[in-house]
Order: C-alpha cells, then structure tokens, then sequence
C-alpha cells in the first residue's frame, strides 16, 4: 500500500468530542473549523479535559450560524459570537494570549451549567493572532487553539504498535490527531521533515509529547484505571522531554484534503 491519507479529524470546541469529515480544507492555522472555539474560566483561563473530563462528552459542529453544541442531560445548543466584534476579553492558552470575541451570554450560562462554575466560550475570529512558537516555525506562522501548532499527523501502524503491546487496544482518536496516515512503517513521520498531501506541503516540525489526556476514553468521560496507554507508552516511547507519539505540522499552502489522498515525503 503507497503511503495515504485515511483519516481526518476536526476539533471545532478545544477538547470536545471529535468530527471525522471525508475532506476538510486547510488554512494557515490549521484544517478550517478546527479548534477555534474554547471554553475559559472567569480569569480567561482555557479550560482542557485534563482536568474536566466531561469536555470530551461535548459533540459540536461548525455552521455560518454559530457552534452547534450537544451535551449529555443538557438541552441543544447554538454557540453565537456576540455581534459587536469588538467585544473581546484576553484570553490564555498554553502562555499564549489571544485578544478572543466573546459569545452571547446564554451561551456561557449554558456551559457553567454543564461544568457546575463559571465559565464562557470564545472564538478565534480573523482578528484573533496566536502565533507558532517561533522556534519551530516561520514569520507569520499561526495556529488556532490547539495546543501548540496547526496541525497532529500520526501513522495507523504507529497506533497498530502500541494496540500490540496492549492488553485491551484504543482507538486513534485517544491521541486526536488531524491526520491519519496509513502504508508506512511504525513511527515512520519522526524522520520526516517535509510531506506533501493532496497537493498541499507541509513542515514536520515537532514531535508530540503527551500526557494525561491519552488515557481519557472519550466515549464515557473518564480515565482509564489502568492509566493506559500512557503506562505502556512509557516503556518504549520516552524521550527527554517526554513521551513522543506523533508529529506536529505546519501548513506551507492551503486547499481542500480529502481521505485517500496520496501522502509524499519530500524531505
């Protein structure tokens, strides 16, 4: 099998429950929709299913509308920016701050009920810049919410690694990568530098270190006992600044992708 594409997935909420489209376009920040919402405490403070499982239950789509939110025991929901563009708040993520619009105030009201304190939606509208560690990338690179770059790129036989070293396997999306690449080798993606996918490059700039979040079955909410597979992980996966599973991207184009595209590395 030639290295391809064969899997896509977008986050619209930080840590909400994930979308799996058969194509999704690409932006400067990453695939369009992905992670440009967040939920923040009073302070500004985003808030991750690290530490609130419950995140994860949330299911919310994307539309011209708003956000289209969905939540075990709470009502439907549309997620809207307030109209006044400049009704903004600071906003922090990871040590970065981001100048975030604000949402309607049913909105906010809706997820401090579903949390159980206070809370609020923001939106990364054009107008909100977050840009890449500069380390890492180029002038005038940027990235939405997501944890640190625009976009996660993990090889199916990566994942097909770990699942034999498991008592009980998980799915992909415990590591919610955007991208799923299949027909290469196990951790094939850490020596890649440049890929092409569907006509579009991309810079491979950075390995993903994880944490926590991998043992969060996303189906029910809650971590795993067995602190799986994160455990295991450590057996083989540790490097000095932590667990590596994964790589991280940057966006040299922008276009359409869609599963099945043919995945080149260039570099």
């Amino acid at each position: 099998m030639k290295p391809t594409l064969t899997a896509l997935h977008v986050f619209p909420l930080k840590s909400c429950a994930p979308l799996s489209p058969a194509e999704a376009e690409v932006e400067a920040r990453g695939l369009v929709a992905d992670r440009r919402w967040m939920v923040v405490d009073e302070s500004g403070r985003f808030l991750t299913a690290r530490k609130l499982p419950r995140l994860v239950l949330l299911r919310a789509r994307a539309a011209a509308e708003g956000l289209h939110i969905d939540a075990p025991g709470m009502p439907a929901l549309i997620v809207r920016a307030l109209a006044d563009v400049s009704a903004r708040r600071r906003v922090e993520v990871w040590g970065s701050v981001v100048s975030a619009r604000m949402a309607e105030p049913e909105a906010d009201a809706w997820i401090s009920a579903y949390l159980g304190f206070p809370a609020a939606f923001v939106h990364m509208d054009e107008s909100a810049v977050r840009p890449v560690d500069p380390a890492y990338a180029q002038p005038g690179d940027l990235v939405s919410f997501a944890d640190g770059y625009p976009l996660l790129l993990i090889s199916q036989a990566a994942l097909d690694a770990l699942n034999a070293r498991l008592a009980e396997p998980v799915p992909m999306l415990r590591f919610r990568p955007n991208l799923v690449v299949d027909g290469v080798a196990a951790h094939a993606e850490d020596g890649w530098k440049r890929v092409r996918i569907g006509g579009i490059e991309f810079d491979v700039v950075k390995p993903c270190i994880r944490c926590v979040f991998t043992t969060l079955d996303f189906g029910r909410g809650e971590f795993s006992a067995d602190g799986e597979p994160l455990r295991t992980l450590l057996t083989y996966r540790r490097t000095p600044k932590g667990v590596s599973f994964g790589q991280n991207l940057i966006p040299r184009g922008v276009g359409t992708l869609r599963v099945g595209a043919a995945v080149e590395v260039l570099a």
